[in-house]
């Protein structure tokens, strides 16, 4: 049997199916977009079975059609638009209709072709607002108020996957990805801004000066974790909840980031901005968002993040030098 994989070719979409692949699973990737080359060679050297369909997620009737032939047994709900304000004022519909319409399309799809465990991929967005406090997000406790069209959406996204796994007996589970960079990152034309890290790492390679707006601690969550992590959720029979979130658990800053880096690249030149100046980091947000807590997923799977700054930091850079990182110029193109 194998898994399949909507918004495959995007940055958690291939961190997850080199995952899957490495542990020699066939896997079923289906995204409107090829992977990069570069993913197809690497992937081509694992020991499971990679196929990647072109298709809409949006279709329910080609998604079905697709799931069905393919013979898998679990799915991965990944493909999802992360809009920022400009795409939230020129194409709100566009937005939508992935983050919300397409996890319609493959509870659809997953309910006619007997989908044993699903996993769709929410956001940490959906917390919104209750991320000012300061206070732990909560699964339990914390509100859902989010403020962006992106946390709204996936917030609605969720609240459908999980409506129509209780109308149909679907096996569902939900996992709020928490703010992640990594392996495999690189802008497409779904995701509007990369993360921090991404953008640190850019502009260093092109022997730019780092200006952070503000040091902006953060629970980073590495790519490579992240996807063990919805692995995780895959894999674990009879969870008792049917949503976790997928974070870290711990915090460090994006000035810490480039203090180790600097001590690997003593080349970088970084600092904070100026109390006038902007900054050449776009941060995303105008405060640092509370972490979101993953005591439920720790006590429930026995999930612990592999990485912290300093592993993530060399493994990342490692696996930028083996593959050259073509995506680490302006236009990030793979």
């Amino acid at each position: 049997m194998s898994v399949f994989v909507t918004g495959s070719s995007g940055f958690i979409g291939l961190t997850v199916c080199e995952a899957l692949l490495a542990r020699g699973e066939s896997v079923v990737g289906y995204d409107l977009a090829a992977p990069p080359p570069i993913a197809d060679a690497l992937f081509r050297r694992l020991p499971g079975r990679f196929q990647w369909i072109a298709g809409d997620a949006r279709d329910e009737a080609a998604l079905t059609a697709a799931l069905g032939a393919s013979g898998a047994d679990r799915l991965l709900i990944l493909a999802a638009v992360t809009a920022d304000a400009q795409r939230e004022r020129s194409a709100p519909r566009a937005v939508i209709d992935v983050n919300v319409g397409s996890v319609a399309s493959a509870m659809a799809a997953a309910s006619a072709t007997g989908i044993k465990r699903i996993v769709y991929l929410g956001s940490g967005s959906a917390y919104g607002a209750s991320g000012r406090d300061g206070a732990p997000l909560d699964e339990a406790t914390t509100p859902l108020q989010p403020e962006g069209l992106y946390g709204i959406s996936k917030q609605a996204g969720e609240a459908v996957a999980l409506r129509l796994a209780d109308l149909c007996g679907l096996d569902l589970v939900v996992g709020r990805l928490g703010t992640c960079f990594g392996p495999w990152e690189y802008a497409t034309s779904a995701r509007d801004t990369p993360s921090a890290p991404f953008q640190v790492l850019r502009r260093a390679a092109l022997g730019e000066e780092v200006i952070l707006p503000r040091p902006h601690p953060r629970d980073w969550f590495y790519g490579r974790d992240a996807a063990a992590a919805i692995l995780t959720l895959m894999d674990t029979p009879r969870l008792p909840h049917a949503v976790y979130n997928l974070s870290a658990g711990f915090i460090w800053s994006l000035a810490d980031f480039c203090r180790a880096l600097a001590l690997r690249r003593p080349n970088l030149r970084w600092r904070i901005a100026a109390p006038d100046e902007a900054g050449n980091v776009d941060l995303y947000m105008p405060y640092d968002r509370a972490p979101m807590a993953n005591a439920r997923l720790r006590a429930d799977t026995g999930f612990a993040p592999r990485h912290d700054l300093p592993a993530a930091l060399d493994d990342y850079l490692a696996w930028w030098e083996a593959t050259g990182a073509p995506w680490l110029t302006r236009e990030t193109a793979p």
